[in-house]
């Protein structure tokens, strides 16, 4: 069937979650960070997933921002950086204006002319996604944020899941759901969705009941994708 609606995810997909460390690596208030940055920026990511799965799956749940600050917490504890230092603050501060990928603006405008409905689904609260989509001027080419804030429970649950049927009257299989997260992508196969995993590290695919429909290493060909 023909897709009409294009989800996202928000984080890794849309907007690039190494930004602010890689951008602190880069000012002179902040040397520590110099050959630490990506270190420290995939400690955090791994972190922060996790925790997500944890509250999940212990029915233990709460805003993004949260695990958010836990997992950078834990991160710059295993590197022996201070946690309550200006670095911490600022790499907070940042991850409310992550910078989005190159790609991801002409992406947007390219599935709009083509009549495609685009719209976030991310762990995210709904103001740090609202942030980050107004600072990456990607805003005005969404048709809606949507957040697990909604069922209070994190992806991978169904019911993130079908939150997108309810917002926009779709079946299913109108549906191409993008993720930069393996599993996130398979576990959106499993529920019903076309999906595909921008797989931009060249990963091996996880070993799940399902598999992602399609894989590409950008968001440059999605619109060509989406049109088949």
């Amino acid at each position: 069937m023909t897709v009409k609606t294009c989800i996202f995810d928000a984080y890794g997909t849309l907007f690039d979650v190494s930004a602010a460390a890689r951008q602190l690596s880069q000012e002179s208030a902040f040397p520590e960070l110099k050959f630490k940055w990506k270190n420290l920026a995939d400690t955090w990511r791994h972190k922060q997933l996790q925790y997500t799965w944890l509250r999940a799956i212990t029915d233990a749940h709460t805003d993004f921002w949260t695990v958010t600050k836990d997992g950078l917490d834990w991160a710059l504890e295993s590197m022996g950086l201070d946690r309550d230092s200006k670095l911490r603050q600022r790499l907070l501060d940042l991850y409310w204006e992550l910078q989005a990928f190159p790609e991801v603006e002409e992406m947007l405008l390219a599935l709009k002319k083509l009549g495609k409905k685009n719209a976030i689904l991310s762990n995210g609260s709904p103001e740090m996604l609202s942030a980050a989509a107004r600072s990456a001027n990607i805003d005005h080419l969404l048709d809606d944020i949507l957040s697990v804030e909604s069922v209070g429970i994190f992806k991978p649950s169904p019911q993130v899941y079908g939150l997108v049927e309810k917002r926009f009257s779709c079946s299913k299989e109108n549906v191409l759901f993008v993720s930069s997260n393996g599993w996130d992508a398979a576990c959106a196969s499993g529920y019903g969705f076309k999906t595909a995993w921008v797989n931009r590290a060249n990963e091996p695919v996880d070993r799940l009941p399902w598999e992602p429909v399609t894989i590409i290493s950008s968001l440059e060909t999605l619109p060509e994708i989406a049109n088949l």
